[in-house]
């Protein structure tokens, strides 16, 4: 019999072209972005295409080629360790888990809320009582990490529906634009030119955010059939659907509403308020806050299992305690990684609402989600550089360092501008400090060879 490779001790090859592609689609698709775009007017539409001509084709070149060269559990943390030295392959994986630790509780709180607003005014009002709001988003990344705790067998489909509605979403949106085009005509004149202005350079920085997710899909390179096959294809499929998903979605939304009436939280169930009583479709704005809320629960669930894999990675090579390198042994996954980020989210959801309003709170959490989320990226277009996709890392490492500069602009809800920009500072800071005092630890019990890799 042969011996598990020591990177993988017993991770099961359960996933085939299709989950892949809707693991990546769940993973890159999210409705969360479309409310916030729509809002910020047309001007939105061109720089998604935008995004998706030197952010996610470059990152798909980028992606093919390192999967071809080593498809493995831990992906892009073992290309950055390889190539760049195993500092900087553990401060890749750390930041960026810590960045997707951030980014759950941000996606809880919208998908709930939305969801809330959807269902209607009774339901509206829990979704505007903080302590309400924050026990249902703990819930739903509990139940979504959970689900995905007890083997990817059953929790692969928890992304297979989340990716599957994010496919219904968008037509839905579509085809009820189309009927309210044809009843009285668009709310909003789509003039695409994008518009300099100060409030909305923060959506920038969210928009190039919501192109992202592609690399998360080769985190689970021990865990698909065929990755050297499997993984680039789904990677374009994912990337031509997201294009659509965002352009689509975001027109949809300006025919039926102007931007002045769409919010960035709750814009979806403002639409299908809209669109149900032009349409007399009552049934419609429910309907609506069913498909985000199933996709928000795929994106939790498949985040939460592909990031799982980066703990594990760094416990087999000995820079985490020894624990996050077991796999669960009637489960075959890595457990503990899965519930360390659980901790680590609710934490995070809880802490940063102190000295905010819940929705300055929001736009907190998710200007430190983008900055931490998009250091990681100068590493891999950097592993993408010495795999000889040059014009690839150029136009990567430009939206990367474009988003982090957006992410630190205030947004129009945020009062109080020293404690926004101090949160920021104090939870970059705090991310890279971790990082190396608990790299430093780890790597004084580690063999020479393991440390110099």
């Amino acid at each position: 019999m042969a011996s598990s490779t020591p990177s993988e001790p017993a991770l099961r090859r359960e996933m085939g072209l299709r989950d892949v592609a809707l693991l990546a689609i769940a993973c890159m698709t999210a409705s969360r972005w479309i409310p916030a775009a729509a809002h910020a007017g047309p001007g939105s539409v061109p720089l998604w295409i935008l995004g998706a001509l030197f952010f996610v084709i470059p990152m798909a070149v980028t992606l093919s080629a390192l999967v071809v060269k080593n498809p493995c559990a831990g992906g892009f943390y073992q290309w950055t360790r390889d190539d760049f030295g195993p500092w900087h392959g553990f401060l890749c994986f750390w930041v960026y888990w810590m960045g997707l630790a951030f980014w759950f509780p941000t996606a809880s709180m919208f998908y709930m809320r939305m969801g809330l607003y959807a269902l209607g005014p009774e339901f509206a009002k829990i979704g505007d009582n903080r302590a309400a709001l924050l026990t249902i988003a703990l819930a739903a990344i509990w139940i979504a990490l959970i689900s995905n705790m007890v083997g990817v067998r059953v929790g692969k489909w928890t992304e297979n529906i989340g990716g599957g509605a994010n496919w219904i979403l968008v037509g839905l949106l579509v085809a009820t634009a189309f009927l309210v085009w044809r009843v009285r005509g668009g709310a909003t004149p789509l003039h695409i030119l994008p518009k300099w202005d100060w409030g909305t350079v923060n959506l920038w920085a969210a928009i190039a955010y919501g192109l992202s997710g592609l690399e998360m899909a080769s985190l689970m390179g021990a865990e698909i059939h065929d990755p050297k096959r499997n993984l680039p294809r789904a990677g374009w499929i994912a990337s031509i659907f997201l294009c659509l998903f965002y352009v689509a979605g975001t027109v949809a939304m300006l025919v039926i509403l102007k931007p002045d009436k769409i919010s960035e939280m709750t814009g979806v169930a403002e639409v299908g308020d809209s669109a149900g009583l032009l349409l007399h479709a009552a049934w419609l704005s429910p309907l609506l806050a069913l498909l985000v809320l199933a996709s928000g629960v795929g994106q939790i669930g498949g985040i939460g299992t592909t990031i799982s894999r980066l703990p594990f990675a760094a416990g087999v090579d000995r820079l985490l305690p020894n624990a996050f390198a077991r796999v669960h042994p009637r489960w075959g996954t890595p457990h503990l990684s899965i519930l360390a980020l659980g901790i680590v989210a609710s934490f995070l959801l809880l802490v940063f609402q102190v000295g905010d309003s819940m929705r300055a709170a929001y736009d907190s959490l998710v200007s430190i989600m983008v900055i931490t989320g998009f250091l990681p990226y100068i590493y891999i277009f950097g592993s993408g550089w010495k795999a000889k996709r040059r014009i690839s890392a150029i136009c990567g490492w430009g939206i990367t360092l474009m988003a982090i500069v957006c992410a630190v602009v205030p947004t129009e809800a945020v009062s109080n501008l020293w404690v926004f920009e101090g949160k920021l500072a104090a939870g970059t800071l705090a991310v890279i400090g971790t990082a190396w005092l608990v790299y430093r630890r780890s790597a004084r019990g580690v063999s020479g060879k393991t440390i110099i890799g």
